[in-house]
């Protein structure tokens, strides 16, 4: 041995053979900067075979462990150094491995071995240590620096070694070992859920250890799923006893609350929801001017005048960013004191609210508007129901009396009828987008089953509604850009050069031009025009919707591209979103000549947290629905369901059943006796061998074939094609033979 190396006694006990310990082999390549397997045997003037092969293990050794990076071929190995080090959050997969999702930068593959340490949502610093075969960048996870929660739900189990709490997915690669005598002071039995709290984490051998601190019921599947689904998404579900107390100390309006403020308790505002609303934060009210000119009202509850700033009520509130909606559930952003009570425009009590007081010309134009605090006494609590049944007969029975034998209710909401009908064909002159999908709501059994899953209708109720709150939205965010308060705007920005060009070779189908890159509304709305009466619409306009960019909160306003807006904010929900209470709070300083709350966090901060903190709550909601019905489809498996092709990939077709609204993936080896080749620009699974082909909105007939409840993944085998979309005629219609044996190359979804 003739390198020099200083743990060479310690390397000559342990082999028969030694090599250069992995502290000089690192020392040697931090001063080559960069070496190979070869260089490395050379300097270390190493010729012995056995040795040659020993080093080269070694070095497969450091790369694993993040000591080294590997890279090129012939592989070159450099020294991990503190700049290699990546900051992120672990996403882990209900097959095993995870990864480290990235800020700006593509994320790093963690091998089964990697996810021993850590649990979904974890906070990690990580290195990239090599490039696998299917191009991934490997990582290996260097510290933990947060943990994402320490109390899970799982599932009590029980093998040759003891009991453990088995976890569903993501989390179901961790399982969290307990102890006999907590499981019996407990009286927890097998397969009971329970909620368990972790003393120690896991390592590379041994899993984590907890302790169960509840046996819970398991007679109300949906109610636990929500609670695992709270816990597993990091969604606060308590309140602070600070907030509590402050929310429970306030007190019905009194003439001090009302000082200030502009008495419209004689003004015939009333609010419009739907029949499960429980809370009431708009209401509305429009009258004829002179000269056929509008002026409506939108009133607004002021929640600023409750949750103030920095206050413990405030602090919970902006954990949390938004309410959170499940079926059947809402996990509010306020406690319901205040989001039920007292911020509630419930009928035939003094509420205090801020009001958009808009000004709008017959052409439909807003020609002024002014915001001030009031204090409003709803005159009626319709349902969306309720004024559609009264637009459509004025007559008709079941309309409540609160509208038809109140004149100035009466008139106000024929006047609001009227501006809606201006206020749709303006948004049709700037393009503003409005696609054919489907909105569903599940409805829910004695048992708190499934009992059905039913579309939502959409009426003249609702898009007037709609239009009064886009108004009171836009003119915020221009009140807010011409004064240059610190407020923050709803952002939607334009797709990206990638979606562009998928939408234009799409577009193709229909021989409609759209461009290649930088679309305008107008594009957009073409197609959903020429394609809205088509039986494949939903299918057409849900694949435009997923080339859209998702929307955001910052300070800096870019306008919002959907609605076609080149100002729009977010004021009309301040019970239920942070983002709302930041800009009722500014345009009220401004309003009233106070002075701008000065906030504990900062603008794009808060734009961060209230753009994270609605992504979060968007996933959680889908989980719950996605969960609910995949149990559902359990009870299903083996039945036949016609449904419609809704996207098409490379590994198969996702099929939503009609009558359901239940989404499933047909595998490519499950769609044909036929060599399958995926058309990425037509949106087409076609066949070589027979020239069948699938597309987007061909009606198919399907069979559940499994349901994976980890993945929550449905699969259908495709049992007869009924009828093909328009845009997919190329074929003669033909059933689907039942025997489906030819496998297409391409992998599958994973």
């Amino acid at each position: 041995m003739t390198w020099n190396d200083p743990n060479a006694s310690a390397e000559a006990q342990r082999y028969v053979n030694p090599i250069p310990s992995r502290e000089l082999i690192l020392r040697t390549i931090t001063e080559y900067g960069e070496a190979t397997h070869q260089q490395l045997a050379k300097a270390f003037n190493i010729d012995d075979s056995d040795q040659i092969e020993a080093l080269a293990n070694r070095l497969k050794a450091m790369v694993r462990d993040g000591q080294i990076n590997r890279e090129g071929r012939p592989s070159r190995f450099r020294a991990v150094t503190q700049q290699d080090v990546v900051s992120g959050t672990v996403s882990a997969h209900a097959k095993g491995f995870g990864f480290v999702v990235l800020a700006d930068m593509p994320d790093l593959f963690l091998h089964e071995k990697q996810m021993r340490w850590v649990f979904n949502g974890d906070k990690v610093n990580a290195v990239g240590t090599s490039i696998d075969s299917r191009g991934r960048t490997e990582g290996r996870i260097v510290e933990i620096t947060e943990r994402h929660q320490d109390q899970f739900i799982g599932t009590l189990a029980r093998d040759e070694e003891g009991y453990c709490v088995e976890l569903g997915s993501p989390n179901n690669h961790q399982p969290i070992t307990v102890t006999d005598e907590n499981v019996q002071a407990l009286e927890a039995k097998q397969g009971a859920p329970v909620k368990v709290d972790v003393i120690d984490w896991p390592n590379q051998h041994e899993f984590a250890t907890g302790k169960i601190t509840e046996v819970l019921s398991d007679e109300n599947d949906r109610e636990l799923i929500i609670e695992t689904t709270l816990l597993n998404y990091d969604i606060p579900s308590e309140f602070s006893e600070a907030a509590l107390k402050q929310a429970n100390d306030y007190r019905e309006p009194s003439k001090k609350d009302l000082k200030g403020r502009k008495d419209l308790r004689d003004v015939a505002l009333i609010t419009i929801d739907g029949e499960d609303a429980r809370d009431f934060d708009d209401a509305v009210f429009a009258e004829k001017r002179a000269g056929g000119n509008y002026r409506v009202l939108v009133a607004i509850a002021d929640v600023s005048h409750y949750v103030t700033p920095n206050s413990p009520l405030d602090q919970d509130a902006y954990e949390r960013g938004t309410s959170v909606y499940f079926p059947h559930r809402v996990i509010p952003m306020l406690p319901e004191v205040l989001s039920n009570g007292l911020c509630s425009l419930n009928p035939s009590v003094d509420r205090l609210c801020m009001v958009a007081d808009i000004k709008v010309s017959r052409a439909g134009n807003v020609t002024g508007y002014e915001f001030y605090p009031a204090v409003i006494h709803s005159q009626a609590r319709l349902t969306y129901t309720q004024v559609n049944s009264y637009l459509e007969n004025p007559k008709d029975d079941s309309v409540p009396k609160s509208l038809t034998e109140n004149k100035d209710v009466k008139k106000s909401v024929d006047t609001l009828y009227q501006l809606y009908e201006l206020l749709v064909k303006k948004r049709e002159q700037r393009h503003a987008m409005e696609f054919e999908t489907v909105e569903t709501y599940i409805k829910f059994n004695e048992k708190g089953g499934i009992a059905a899953i039913l579309p939502r209708t959409r009426g003249d109720a609702q898009k007037l509604i709609e239009e009064c709150m886009l108004l009171a939205n836009t003119c915020a965010a221009n009140f807010t850009l011409k004064n240059e308060l610190p407020v923050l705007y709803r952002n939607h920005d334009k797709p990206d050069g990638e979606k562009s060009m998928r939408i234009h070779e799409y577009a193709k189908n229909f021989g409609l031009p759209f461009p290649e890159e930088n679309p305008t509304q107008a594009d957009y709305q073409r197609i959903i025009e020429a394609t809205k009466d088509r039986p494949d619409a939903i299918s057409i306009h849900s694949m435009l919707l997923r080339s859209m960019m998702q929307a955001n909160y910052s300070p800096d306003n870019i306008g919002h591209f959907g609605l076609a807006y080149d100002e729009y904010s977010h004021f009309t929900s301040p019970i239920r979103r942070y983002p709302d209470l930041m800009l009722h709070r500014a345009i009220k300083a401004k309003v009233t000549n106070s002075q701008q709350p000065v906030m504990d966090f900062s603008l794009d901060g808060a734009g961060t947290q209230t753009s994270d903190t609605e992504r979060r709550a968007e996933k959680a909601s889908r989980y719950v629905e996605s969960w609910l019905k995949c149990h559902y489809m359990k009870d299903h498996v083996g039945e036949e369901f016609n449904g419609v092709i809704t996207t098409v990939t490379s590994f198969g077709l996702f099929v939503t059943l009609t009558d359901l609204y239940i989404d499933g993936l047909v595998h490519i080896s499950n769609v044909g006796d036929d060599f399958f080749v995926y058309d990425e620009k037509q949106q087409q699974l076609i066949g070589k061998d027979k020239n069948s082909l699938f597309g987007l909105g061909d009606l198919v007939k399907v069979k559940v074939a499994g349901v994976n409840m980890d993945l929550l993944q449905i699969d259908f085998d495709l049992t007869a094609k009924l009828k093909s979309s328009e845009m997919n005629q190329s074929e003669p219609e033909s059933s689907v033979p039942k025997k489906k044996r030819r496998r297409s190359n391409s992998k599958k979804s994973s």
